[in-house]
């Protein structure tokens, strides 16, 4: 017997991968993928295979979305730091007398049942607000226990509630108390944590915050490389603070994401553009560091470089698990257009996960995320800020959030289904 059909319609369907919205269409799943998309009325043979139709004729449906850019297991918080804040210290002020190494006090001290409920607490506002796949770094344990510790959480929470949680190992993001300098540090991820990592299976990315005063140039190309030897992927932080070349040094190692990106070199962007390097910007770290620019994300875009946006959530930067805010800041603040923006966190920000063969748009044969915005239109989802306007969320073809409430009976179907893979 053939497996029914579920059926969403929508006056405003944004797929992922076309310059306009679907305009009165409709979506049908079998099982957790996506088996077709149409236009006008559902058909009479279509409405005979359904078991379920959802109408969301005044809202828009867009691909699940997705935060590329994360700090999701951490201890603590850092709100002591709002007066520094305010009275003009600068990022790497604060992180002189606190930032990351005050985290990463907090995330060694705290329990693993701790760090999972703080991250699962942070998962489902995330999901609220619209989000289906986050990627989530490490890099607040910076020795070999807590930094494995905090990688086997994103593995568990991955599978205890509904949504993907891809996994990057960060342990270059500071040096810790335990070393005096860089060198000594690089050598023992190198040769003591990464290859644990790898033979856990922990993570499938690794990361380097190359910036002044903290990763050079070499030492991120000295742990770049001893990455890919090792069969991960590469992520790089790379000009946040200081124009260092971080952009083209990750075009130059084939890195699959270059992060942040506010004083990216000019020249470093068609180098970008030319190795396929995703830029994934943060709009909202921007704003929360009251910094004087964005990244140039519009002027990315026109030289041909794939743009994802993501919130990189985090305790110090930007605490706030809204990628909603991220977007309305890379709409006010970088200038980018309603559709621009909503690639940036579907199909583009698939991409810079490695995941854009089963997430970020809505074609057939993919999973059925879906993103329910209460907006007759894209630009309705912009114009309407600071609210949160997601009602209904889809993941692998269940209604994991409805009207805005969360469907415990949905997420474990999705559960019982993921965890049989």
């Amino acid at each position: 017997m053939t497996e029914q059909i579920k059926i969403l319609r929508s006056n405003s369907i944004y797929t992922g991968i076309s310059d306009r919205p679907l305009i009165d269409g409709y979506i049908l799943i079998q099982g957790s993928k996506i088996l077709e998309l149409k236009e006008g009325e559902i058909t009479a043979g279509d409405l005979a295979k359904s078991d379920k139709v959802y109408d969301f004729r005044a809202k828009t449906i867009t691909p699940g979305l997705i935060d590329s850019h994360t700090h999701l297991v951490h201890g603590g918080s850092r709100e002591k730091e709002l007066a520094l804040k305010l009275a003009g210290a600068s990022y790497m002020e604060i992180h002189k007398v606190g930032g990351i190494k005050s985290t990463v006090a907090a995330t060694r001290a705290a329990s693993s049942q701790e760090l999972r409920l703080k991250a699962q607490k942070t998962l489902e506002n995330m999901l609220r607000h619209g989000t289906t796949t986050v990627e989530a770094k490490s890099g607040y344990g910076l020795d070999l226990e807590t930094e494995l510790r905090v990688l086997r959480i994103n593995r568990e929470l991955d599978k205890i509630q509904p949504m993907t949680v891809v996994s990057t190992y960060m342990g270059a993001h500071d040096l810790p108390k335990e070393f005096d300098h860089n060198e000594a540090y690089i050598d023992f991820m190198i040769n003591e944590v990464m290859p644990k990592v790898k033979e856990e299976g922990l993570a499938e990315f690794v990361d380097v915050f190359c910036e002044e005063g903290i990763f050079s140039l070499e030492d991120t190309r000295k742990i770049g490389e001893a990455a890919k030897k090792m069969g991960f992927k590469l992520k790089i932080h790379a000009d946040e603070i200081e124009s260092m070349g971080g952009a083209g040094l990750a075009a130059e190692l084939g890195a699959t994401s270059s992060e942040h990106l506010m004083a990216i070199a000019d020249e470093d962007i068609p180098r970008m553009a030319d190795s396929g390097t995703v830029a994934v910007v943060l709009p909202a770290t921007t704003f929360f560091l009251r910094a004087e620019r964005f990244a140039p994300a519009k002027k990315m875009r026109a030289e041909g470089v794939t743009v994802a946006i993501a919130s990189d959530y985090n305790p110090g930067s930007s605490p706030c698990e809204n990628l909603q805010m991220a977007m309305d800041m890379a709409c006010f603040g970088m200038g980018l257009e309603p559709l621009e923006i909503l690639e940036g966190v579907t199909i583009n920000a698939a991409k810079a996960v490695n995941l854009d063969d089963q997430y970020g748009s809505l074609e057939a044969g993919k999973y059925a995320d879906f993103t329910i915005f209460d907006a007759s239109s894209p630009d309705y989802i912009f114009y309407h800020f600071g609210v949160n306007n997601v009602t209904d969320v889809f993941k692998w073809g269940e209604q994991v959030l409805c009207d805005r409430n969360l469907n415990t009976e949905a997420v474990d179907r999705v559960l019982a289904n993921k965890n049989s893979h």
